[in-house]
């Protein structure tokens, strides 16, 4: 008798428990079938969708936002809707589903659940989100400690520390917005996102068109803002800034917000840069006269290279791109150039 007295409360709990996790489960299921009900009973029109989604387009404001389309700096660009957009494009839809539940964590990873449901084809797309606790930063932590060290592209060291709750924060919203991103643009209509992606090209041109001065401005304050300098602008360029066209702003744009999504570095710009004037310099290498820089040519230019770099006249990508201009150079000579940049040279570009 005593024994059962005393399992009592136990079980009591435990009843306690399993009531309290029923109850959790009514309501989510409650919850999944008033939205699948509500969606039946309002469906979307797609003529609407269409119409409400190409508005938000023609809006230069919209437009011209960094997440709305963006540039990467891989071969000769690869563009793409952004995050702005697909958060657009779903609310015009209508009855979509967008949940992130955190599936498993630990002391060095976080694995998040990202879904998008459209709720009146019944079609579910998930994808699980992988955020380490750890950042890259030039410097070990104030005690010196550190996970790791590598060294970049300039030969200097990058290391691997725990990072903040701020830091994690923001790595985590940056990745699961990606992750909306990609799953979210598989429930939009291709055909949709192929004739709001033309208007917003086209609004973008026609906005740089009307006032180039200004808009020109504008991208060098918003590079500005991310350590990217109107002199590293101008060594992407080419060219003076008074002479981009509008094209040229709208690419800038692009890239712009690549670089500020964290879809690419400043540095990946470059190199990538670099990179396709050294591809196009060998495919016309006969016509050009453009020939592989060899080590006596190397080492003959190198004195006046090197005081280029260490008067700050040139950042190491501009001076490399400068080079293959007229030269082909090899990788070990890309390396030794850039390891004459000294402990004080600005080269516009976060660590890799």
């Amino acid at each position: 008798m005593s024994n059962e007295l005393a399992l009592q409360p136990a079980m009591q709990v435990a009843a306690g428990i399993e009531s309290a996790s029923s109850a959790v489960a009514a309501q989510a299921k409650a919850m999944v079938e008033s939205r699948y009900i509500m969606a039946m009973r309002n469906p979307r029109n797609w003529d609407q969708v269409r119409l409400d989604l190409l508005k938000e387009c023609k809006r230069p404001s919209f437009a011209d936002n960094k997440s709305t389309y963006y540039i990467k700096p891989i071969g000769n660009g690869v563009e793409g809707l952004g995050i702005r957009f697909v958060e657009v494009a779903l609310r015009c839809m209508k009855n979509v589903l967008v949940e992130t539940s955190m599936i498993f964590e630990d002391s060095e990873k976080e694995v998040h659940r990202v879904s998008v449901t459209d709720l009146e084809a019944n079609i579910t797309y998930p994808l699980d989100v992988r955020v380490s606790k750890t950042v890259e930063r030039s410097k070990p932590m104030d005690d010196g400690s550190f996970i790791s060290v590598r060294k970049n592209s300039y030969g200097k060291n990058v290391y691997t520390i725990n990072g903040t709750d701020d830091d994690i924060l923001n790595k985590r919203g940056a990745l699961i917005s990606k992750a909306i991103r990609t799953i979210g643009l598989r429930i939009i209509p291709g055909d949709l996102c192929d004739e709001a992606e033309a208007i917003i090209k086209s609004t973008r041109l026609n906005q740089a068109a009307q006032d180039p001065d200004a808009e020109r401005r504008k991208i060098v304050d918003a590079f500005a803002e991310i350590g990217v300098t109107a002199t590293d602008l101008t060594g992407y360029l080419g060219h003076d800034l008074g002479k981009c066209s509008p094209t040229q702003i709208v690419t800038l744009r692009g890239i712009y917000g690549a670089v500020r999504d964290g879809e690419a570095t400043w540095q990946s710009v470059m190199q990538n840069k670099a990179e396709q004037a050294a591809a196009g310099s060998q495919a016309a290498g006969v016509a050009t006269n453009i020939t592989t820089c060899s080590t006596e040519s190397f080492e003959k230019n190198k004195a006046g290279w090197k005081k280029v770099i260490n008067s700050k006249k040139k950042t190491v990508n501009e001076l490399i791109a400068t080079i293959q201009t007229k030269e082909i150079l090899s990788d070990e000579q890309k390396m030794e150039i850039a390891s004459w940049v000294n402990d004080s040279q600005e080269t516009g570009v976060e660590p890799a």
